[in-house]
């Protein structure tokens, strides 16, 4: 007879049911808790999560920031560092997907819409095979703007002011060799994996880390925070940190960066590219398209992109023409750009001359900011010139934000290099873009956001933040600008500039424009000077698709406004217009159209009412 009996369907009956009942009880307490799960709390929970998870992967935009909890590292480089960064993205975005998104407020609603687009991007540039080019941030390439060879820069952004920040300083040139080592192997897979840049955009990376190492290491721009030091701090700390960042950057730093010239000029020079386009990479015509819907946030294809710029072209060149035709001049439009090419007028000999017209330039906006704007920023900006190392290599002019607590000013950066190439009609319609009415403005109000979470007050959408800062170039008249026809034309080559990036940007990633044709078109159509032109052009070329957002945010913002005022008529309102585009922060393009039809038929309403 069997040991074990075969149990009847009452035995079972009889033993499993308490068994099941005091399971269920059990359960209950855990069941009811997983069903309270606020949808708002678990998605806010992921924003803080993986915003503290960059900031400590990203110590440099922490510092930046004034979190300071890491400020004596670097990023870490390192091929398991990257790895393990994919994979907590991956988990994020399971995370994020296992919210119930329709129970969320309208307005978690688009801070998902956009969280999730920004983790989406961090996948995309895994999955096109990116990641060792691409920053930190997931879509900034490293190139002849970014990258370790300017990670000097990072020190114009920190507040020197206690011993703890030179401490900190130092640490980090104490391990900008591994920093360094890190970067190198990233370029050897990239090279590995046939995706480098073209031979001219290493040749300008190669001539910066140049000046790095062949400079006595109190003339290195890693020297720079000591040179000036708190007036209340002894003598004696002074000469003991003074030393100990003089033996980092001569033991560390210059050695580091001859490696990593040597690097460049004997193996990442000869691998790259004697083509400019991305399209000439693996996969780059796919990734060319993920590049324009990203920075756009549009549907738009290269090509319907080039037939707008060409059409945009066309447009300002007519009213460009007509300045042209008041000013009396005799000569053709050609004539007339050689002229303000050439002319002494339109320029300055001394940089301090010309850092004092973008000084007064900015200075004069802010009083009449109120005319146009019902709130206006609380935290201050400087004007700054960009540090010497960097500016043969850069643009005309930048901006940087103001740490979180408002303890560091925002930075509006203006080019002193060959003050000679910097015309004075531009100044104004620069000064519009970078500091206020443009970045500074925005930005800062959008820090005020204290509703938004910290990933959105941070938050930087090319289409809505540059073509927002384009579009404030166009409200000049309002703000006393442009009274000189020439400074007027300045406006219109700005506009003009970024219509061309459209055509050029385009032409040389989806169309396979070489460098010449696309310098040649942009000399030919505004006024810019000729090394201006040749760093724009190497710029559109080291970062496809992110040029394209300026024109097409501002297209989109003046669309809005036109609706707005055929709306409201004589009821319209500037002010409460400006007010509600910057209420929400960056969104993408289509939310911003949702936002402000929102506006407007509210708008209606109440007058409706009144």
């Amino acid at each position: 007879m069997p040991l074990i009996r075969l149990l009847a369907v009452s035995d079972i009956m009889r033993y499993v049911l308490p068994t099941l009942a005091l399971f269920a009880l059990s359960a209950m307490p855990a069941l009811a808790q997983e069903a309270a799960v606020d949808p708002t709390e678990q998605l806010h929970t992921l924003f803080e999560d993986v915003w503290n998870r960059d900031m400590r992967d990203n110590p440099v935009a922490a510092s930046e920031n004034g979190d300071l909890r890491y400020n004596d590292r670097w990023p870490d480089l390192s091929v398991d560092a990257m790895r393990a960064r994919h994979a907590a993205n991956q988990a994020d975005m399971k995370r994020l997907l296992e919210i119930e998104k329709d129970a969320l407020s309208p307005l978690d609603r688009i801070n998902y819409v956009l969280f999730r687009r920004n983790l989406q991007n961090r996948l995309d540039i895994v999955s096109f095979g990116r990641e060792y080019l691409y920053q930190q941030s997931y879509n900034t390439p490293r190139n002849q703007r970014d990258g370790v060879h300017k990670a000097y820069e990072l020190a114009e952004r920190l507040s020197f002011d206690d011993e703890q920040a030179y401490r900190d300083w130092i640490a980090r040139l104490e391990s900008y060799g591994t920093y360094v080592d890190q970067a190198i192997v990233l370029y050897r897979q990239s090279i590995t994996d046939r995706i480098v840049p073209p031979k001219i955009v290493i040749e300008r990376i190669r001539d910066q880390v140049l000046t790095l190492f062949n400079v006595d290491p109190t003339f290195s721009p890693f020297y720079a925070p000591f040179r000036e030091m708190p007036a209340d701090m002894s003598p004696e700390l002074k000469a003991e940190l003074k030393s100990a960042g003089r033996t980092a950057i001569a033991e560390v730093v210059i050695p580091a960066a001859r490696r990593f010239g040597q690097f460049v000029t004997d193996q990442y020079l000869p691998a790259g590219r004697d083509t400019y386009g991305v399209l000439y990479e693996p996969d780059g015509k796919t990734f060319y398209q993920n590049r324009v819907t990203y920075f756009t946030t549009t549907d738009m294809s290269p090509a319907e992109i080039h037939r707008l710029g060409l059409a945009e072209v066309a447009r300002i060149r007519g009213e460009m023409e007509t300045i042209i035709e008041s000013l009396g001049f005799e000569g053709d439009f050609a004539a007339f750009i050689e002229f303000l090419r050439t002319d002494p007028q339109f320029y300055f000999e001394d940089p301090q001359d010309l850092f004092n017209a973008y000084e007064k330039a900015a200075r004069g906006i802010e009083p009449n900011l109120g005319r146009v704007f019902g709130r206006l920023p609380t935290i201050p900006f400087e004007v700054r010139p960009i540090p010497e190392a960097a500016a043969p290599h850069t643009t005309t002019a930048y901006y940087s934000r103001p740490s979180d607590d408002g303890s560091r000013p925002g930075y509006y950066y203006v080019n002193l290099y060959k003050p000679d190439s910097r015309p004075k009609y531009e100044i104004e319609v620069l000064s519009a873009h970078e500091a206020v009415p443009g970045h500074h403005l925005e930005v800062v109000l959008t820090m005020a956001l204290g509703e938004l979470p910290k990933f959105r007050r941070h938050e930087y959408l090319t289409a809505y933040s540059e073509g927002w800062a384009l579009y404030s170039e166009s409200l000049g008249e309002d703000l006393g600008l442009y009274q000189d026809p020439y400074s007027k034309f300045g406006q219109l080559t700005y506009d003009m500039w970024r219509a061309i990036r459209l055509v050029v940007d385009t032409g040389i990633h989806a169309m396979g424009w070489n460098r010449d044709r696309a310098i040649a078109y942009f000399s030919e159509n505004a006024a810019k000077s000729e090394l201006d032109i040749v760093n724009e052009i190497d710029r559109y070329i080291s970062w496809p698709g992110q040029a394209l957002a300026y024109k097409i945010g501002q297209l989109r913002i003046m669309a809005l406004r036109a609706e707005a005022e055929a709306a409201l008529g004589d009821d319209f309102d500037l002010r409460a217009f400006h007010d509600q585009l910057l209420a929400q922060g960056p969104v993408t393009l289509q939310q911003l159209e949702r936002n402000t039809r929102l506006w407007l038929a509210a708008t209606r309403a109440q007058q409706a009412k009144d």
